[in-house]
């Protein structure tokens, strides 16, 4: 860093995913998962980390009995600013914010006059004197306040006065951060932006704080375009995550503050950037953590990021990185990836030889079989970019490099509706392999929850001398896609498997049969297996 780096103001990072990330559809934090989200959030460098809502939940509640350990974040609370009509002493909410074990307390209130009106059904004025006492009593028992302006920039478009009323009774009160909530995620960056700016003439911009909803999309470039505004506080969640379209996503933020200008050399962060590469393990393991697959195509940690599949895009990259990628994708703890694809050539080939350890020379015969194998197969509806074992089994077999573990001498699968001993009707699958190991025949059979499943035990149930080498295996992802439609339509299956060690793989088959397809995927899945544990 320069020798202006001691200039740089202060910018802090205030996460919310714990609290508003876990109002997402389909998302359920237990008491083990926030500890652990927590703590990757403390690892990375967040200043603040919103645990949720004591009170509301006996989940929350108990988060907060015990603060968990942290070494850097300040814990914090969220709830409501006292009740109209009663004073914050005698407010069972304010009570229950005050005994939570946390460092610091978010309250919330309507900035918005029509919400106070309409939602509150109080006055403008007892809207603003519960904001007066809930700030004054958490401070009066030594806590940090902060407030958020739910709804503050519709408020200000429809009633600009009452609004900055709002932030400026929070800041005079003693809260430490007043942040300006783009609550429906209607706001432009450009709107964000001015009025920031305008709220900053009123609230020094080291109290004003961000925090925008993603419903247009915008709430990545609406927390910085708060920041050009003045705003010193981004309120975020990791992924992105929160209630309908989501929140802003720290996990994009935090690099493009750290790696773009101007942000870079005008803001300093508690986020290291030493620590920045562990940002693409932290968003992989909140995914884990909530059981989905993560998003290839996100910002800067997906699997896409920095991947290419065109033949005259590999080649350049191959020359020179910054042809095609805007930061090095170590920098976030990425990788790079030259894909292979009907749209590749040689350099992608050569790239992904060299990425599995395998060396041969560019003029080599045998690279441009491959190559010409990899068309042909994405012809049929094979996709090697998303299926890495795969494309490694298949070059390594032109190489021939794979050897012959077993041979499928036949398999069977049966799906019948029968009735169970209760007299209800049930779908009941079951599956029959039968394979050649050396000279030994191995016959297993197994029910599943499906077809699938049902095939997938009965092939890993007996593998002779190779079931050791399988036995940690977990099949942890299964998609399916049909395409040219129609009775004779081709279904292509990708199947993610893990193992012991945390590493995963991904494998595909296609076929015109669901079946067949899912089971050359879990095939090239065990041979995968055995090749990399070194079976002989």
């Amino acid at each position: 860093m320069t020798s202006g780096a001691t200039t740089r103001e202060p910018l802090t990072l205030f996460d919310t995913t714990l609290r508003d990330g876990a109002q997402t559809m389909g998302v359920d934090f237990s008491l083990a998962d926030k500890t652990r989200i927590a703590a990757l959030l403390d690892d990375l460098g967040i200043d603040y980390i919103e645990g949720g809502y004591p009170g509301a939940n006996p989940l929350d509640t108990d988060f907060f009995a015990k603060r968990p350990p942290l070494r850097q974040a300040r814990f914090t609370a969220f709830g409501m600013t006292k009740r109209a009509g009663r004073s914050a002493e005698n407010d069972p909410g304010i009570a229950g914010l005050l005994s939570a074990d946390a460092q610091a307390i978010t309250f919330v209130a309507k900035s918005w006059d029509y919400q106070v009106h309409v939602a509150l059904g109080c006055t403008l004025e007892e809207n603003l004197d519960g904001i007066t006492q809930s700030i004054a009593a958490a401070v009066k028992a030594g806590r940090e306040a902060l407030l958020d302006c739910e709804h503050f920039f519709d408020g200000y478009k429809a009633n600009p006065a009452y609004a900055l009323e709002c932030a400026k009774t929070a800041y005079a009160a003693g809260a430490r951060w007043v942040v300006l909530c783009d609550t429906n995620g209607g706001t432009l960056p450009h709107e964000i932006e001015e009025i920031v700016r305008a709220v900053s003439e009123h609230v020094p911009g080291s109290a004003l704080g961000i925090h925008a909803h993603n419903d247009t999309e915008m709430a990545v470039a609406n927390s910085l375009a708060a920041v050009r505004g003045g705003a010193r506080q981004i309120q975020g969640t990791l992924n992105g995550l929160g209630e309908r379209c989501g929140n802003a996503n720290l996990v994009s933020l935090i690099p493009t503050l750290l790696l773009k200008e101007p942000y870079a050399h005008k803001f300093k962060l508690n986020v290291a950037i030493e620590t920045l590469p562990l940002l693409t393990k932290i968003s992989h393991t909140l995914d884990e953590l909530l059981n989905r697959s993560p998003n290839r195509h996100a910002p800067y940690v997906g699997a896409s990021a920095f991947a290419t599949k065109a033949g005259i895009h590999a080649s350049a990259l191959m020359k020179e990185p910054k042809t095609y990628e805007h930061v090095p994708p170590e920098s976030v703890g990425n990788k790079r990836r030259l894909l292979v694809s009907d749209q590749a050539g040689k350099s992608n080939i050569l790239a992904e030889l060299q990425r599995i350890g395998v060396s041969v020379d560019a003029k080599d015969p045998r690279v441009t079989r491959l190559l010409e194998e990899v068309k042909q197969k994405e012809a049929l509806g094979y996709a090697y970019e998303g299926a890495d074992a795969s494309f490694e089994l298949l070059a390594r077999r032109v190489l021939g490099e794979v050897p012959d573990y077993f041979d499928i001498e036949r398999f069977h699968v049966n799906v019948e509706r029968r009735y169970d001993a209760r007299g209800a009707f049930v779908i009941a699958s079951e599956a029959v392999v039968k394979l050649k190991i050396g000279g030994e025949i191995l016959i297993s059979a197994a029910e599943g929850e499906g077809p699938v499943n049902a095939l997938d035990l009965a092939l890993r149930k007996d593998l002779g001398k190779y079931q050791g080498f399988i036995s940690d295996l977990q099949l942890v992802d299964y998609r399916v896609r049909v395409f040219q439609g129609g009775t004779d339509a081709v279904t292509r299956v990708l199947i993610e498997f893990s193992e012991a060690s945390g590493e995963t793989w991904t494998t595909v088959g296609v076929s015109s049969n669901i079946i067949e397809a899912s089971f050359q995927a879990l095939l090239d899945a065990i041979t995968y297996k055995l090749m990399k544990a070194g079976a002989k």
